[in-house]
């Protein structure tokens, strides 16, 4: 085995400086007593996308109809997010996070952001700490991220979320310690019946300390990733996967136990083909 840990890197000491003092202002604005978070999405977006430009007023005052209509834009207050048309949408909850889900995907799609590792990172995990419900030390979560409420998720301590990834915490998500989700997966905690698809459901969905969830794989609603199990590629688990076993396949199966399991963890499915949790 060749144990590859990341390597230490960092930006030259001034850059760094620059980067802590806009965090840090940000920080203190949206911790400010009765602060604006609309406002302050707008005004953050503002001098993301026009650096320079003046005042956001005036430019709005002088624009044409589709330039104004960008400019519009940065404001929450001017889009509609898709969880706002779910029937189940708490409304005043929703309102709350809405103005940092807004900065938190648009960002992304800045030149700023983009794939600016460690920025990016650590200006998600600031607002990361104001969306969710819980959120651990250490999250780490790269770009084109995105949540359904946001309001609904717990996060635990040292958690990835690398890029592309969709976590629907609709009906409710949890992330325990350490676990690892990789592009492209898909993470659901509500799902659709089969006859009419206004019929959905909301089920909790759990994935344990340790999980790892690979690439584009998807987890469905209700589903409980017990400790250390894993989802392989493309998987899609419908049921429980199992602690220390590797599930792969669609639907995914156990096809194999972690070598570091507890003797416990030893009865596969692929020998037993019984009681599939």
């Amino acid at each position: 085995m060749v144990m590859r840990p990341l390597r230490k890197f960092s930006l030259p000491a001034s850059i760094e400086t620059f980067h802590d003092q806009w965090l840090a202002e940000l920080d203190a604005a949206l911790s400010a007593p009765g602060s604006d978070w609309y406002r302050i999405c707008r005004d953050t977006l503002f001098d993301l996308w026009y650096p320079g430009r003046g005042s956001y007023d005036e430019l709005l005052a002088r624009s044409r109809p589709a330039a104004k209509a960008a400019l519009l834009a940065l404001d929450p207050h001017h889009i509609t997010l898709e969880p706002e048309y779910y029937a189940e949408c708490d409304v005043e909850r929703f309102a709350r996070v809405k103005p940092l889900l807004w900065l938190w995907y648009s960002f992304d799609r800045t030149p700023l952001g983009a794939q600016n590792v460690d920025l990016g990172v650590r200006f998600r995990r600031l607002l990361a700490s104001r969306i969710f419900e819980r959120c651990g030390r250490n999250f780490k979560c790269f770009q084109h991220v995105e949540f359904s409420f946001g309001y609904n998720m717990k996060v635990g301590d040292d958690v990835v979320v690398h890029r592309h990834v969709l976590l629907d915490d609709r009906g409710g998500l949890t992330l325990g310690n350490r676990v690892s989700i990789s592009d492209y997966a898909n993470i659901y905690s509500h799902t659709h019946s089969i006859v009419d698809q206004r019929d959905v459901t909301d089920a909790e969905t759990f994935l344990e300390d340790d999980v790892r969830i690979t690439y584009h794989a998807t987890v469905l609603a209700g589903v409980r990733v017990n400790v250390n199990g894993m989802v392989g590629a493309l998987a899609v688990a419908t049921k429980d996967v199992r602690p220390y076993h590797v599930y792969v396949g669609i639907p995914a199966k156990s096809v194999r136990v972690k070598p570091n399991a507890p003797a416990d963890s030893y009865v596969t499915e692929r020998v037993g083909r019984r009681g599939e949790s």
